[in-house]
């Protein structure tokens, strides 16, 4: 459960981000992934499952993968010297980690899947780290989904039927914050529902606390970027 929580190219986008090396995909990218995985979560992972696929899981010791996903995923950022020092830290903080290697089917290379517990949330994430340090997060509890975490958003789970995409974008109108991307995907005609909003602005404390209070929303995630 997830917590009730210009186009152009710019010389960053050439030379890559200011990170902890050797490598921009297998290293800024992982960690971008698990500081949106333990996002989506909504609390400290207290346990997580992580399948590499691909060169992930081919390169991802001498790459420093590993290390990488598990400091996104303690909150660490990409410049953060202690990102060497995930797995101790892990251990120290009492996050369990389990390894595992699985083929993904039809995604990037560079990609992994997330299976995460805390104390109250549990949630799944499949994601890949595209070149550059750029990620994107395309599965989420089975549902599809693109969220690359360079913008602020939400992710939210409810019950297919009319009017709730209506609400959420009414919600963030209101408080001035503009849509720009949204993505929905839904189980099946009147199932359950996933919308993964991309916005411009961070969400505010009171356009949270105003969508925290939909009632139609079964699970959502305010996310920052990452």
């Amino acid at each position: 459960m997830y917590a009730r929580g210009v186009s152009g190219i710019g010389i960053f986008d050439i030379i890559g981000p200011i990170m902890i090396g050797p490598s921009s995909s297998h290293t800024a990218g992982a960690i971008r992934i698990g500081r949106l995985a333990r996002y989506i979560l909504g609390e400290e992972p207290r346990k997580a499952h992580i399948f590499l696929h691909g060169s992930f899981a081919r390169t991802f010791r001498g790459h420093g993968t590993d290390k990488a996903l598990v400091a996104g995923l303690l909150g660490l950022t990409v410049d953060d010297e202690r990102v060497r020092d995930a797995l101790d830290l892990a251990r120290e903080k009492g996050l369990e980690v389990h390894w595992g290697f699985k083929d993904l089917g039809e995604v990037h290379p560079n990609s992994v899947e997330l299976d995460l517990s805390g104390e109250q949330n549990h949630v799944k994430v499949l994601a890949s780290s595209i070149g550059g340090g750029e990620i994107l997060l395309s599965r989420l509890d089975g549902f599809r989904i693109e969220f690359s975490g360079k913008l602020p958003g939400l992710v939210a789970v409810y019950p297919d039927q009319r009017g709730v995409v209506a609400q959420v974008a009414s919600v963030l109108a209101c408080h001035e914050i503009n849509i720009a991307t949204m993505r929905v995907s839904r189980e099946r005609a009147g199932g359950r529902a996933l919308m993964a909003v991309e916005t411009d602005q961070e969400i505010s404390q009171p356009a949270r606390q105003a969508l925290l209070s939909l009632p139609m929303l079964e699970k959502i995630a305010i996310l920052p970027r990452v």
